[in-house]
């Protein structure tokens, strides 16, 4: 694909860096809109993203950096800054970005499950949107088949392999991505109780990842044999379920309320 957009001498403009900023700012733009209409101060998003922003960055550098190779880096800790290159993990960036977002409405003294819920459309189209970045990028690759839609990268800064056909992964996952971002934006006004679609929106794409792994050709193994997303997907998954359980049961008897 394009993984350098512009080079003039020795600085480059990189696809990678441009999405992530794009995915940031749409993700704004929407929960902005959310929390105007379920009452919140939408100057409290503008607030959030910086928070997240770096929460989420740190946290997908880190992961990426702990489960790949932590000798390396340490021999070389300057490459752990450069982002630029690819190398960043989801479900570390997810888990950053829920750490920060928990801090953020600690501090701002808000109800976490119903802002939980306003921003959630906004995580899922961020992840449609960044997920581009890996399209252009070449990362997070499939593996190589035959298939008549496989895709063949060809650039030699791509982070894919050159010149072999493969699962186009970084399309499935955008497809996925956006058909969840569709399902949760059509169940937004439909929910009973607050955090129900934070909750959905983790199951499912605990699910969607767990299954999207078996094409993935990059990914980071434990013990060479199961690939740690999916790891941390069934663990993303069964959590998420469990509070779910949780919440509906302690609800049952009372009345019921449509949140909005």
């Amino acid at each position: 694909m394009f993984p350098i957009l512009f080079k003039f001498g020795s600085i480059e403009l990189r696809a990678y860096g441009v999405m992530i900023a794009v995915a940031f700012l749409a993700a704004t733009w929407l929960g902005a809109r959310e929390a105007s209409r379920k009452g919140f101060d939408s100057e409290l998003i503008y607030d959030l993203l910086f928070v997240v922003m770096l929460s989420s960055l740190a946290g997908a550098r880190l992961y990426y950096v702990l489960v790949s190779e932590p000798l390396q880096y340490l021999r070389q800790p300057w490459e752990i800054l450069a982002v630029w290159k690819g190398g960043m993990s989801l479900h570390g960036g997810l888990l950053g970005g829920l750490l920060a977002g928990f801090w953020f409405t600690r501090s701002r003294r808000l109800p976490f499950w119903r802002f939980a819920d306003t921003v959630t459309p906004s995580i899922m189209i961020g992840q449609a949107v960044g997920r581009m970045a890996c399209v252009l990028n070449g990362c997070s690759y499939g593996k190589p088949t035959s298939l008549p839609w496989a895709i063949t990268f060809t650039d030699p800064n791509s982070a894919a392999p050159h010149n072999v056909p493969l699962h186009p992964t970084q399309f499935y996952e955008l497809s996925t991505d956006l058909a969840l971002f569709g399902v949760l934006w059509l169940l937004r006004t439909r929910m009973r109780f607050d955090g129900q679609l934070f909750l959905i929106y983790w199951m499912c794409y605990g699910l969607a990842r767990f299954i999207l792994e078996f094409f993935r050709g990059d990914s980071l193994m434990v013990a060479g044999l199961i690939p740690v997303p999916q790891v941390a997907s069934v663990v993303i998954l069964l959590l998420a379920a469990g509070v779910y359980i949780y919440m509906v049961s302690r609800r049952s008897g009372l009345p019921s309320e449509r949140a909005t």
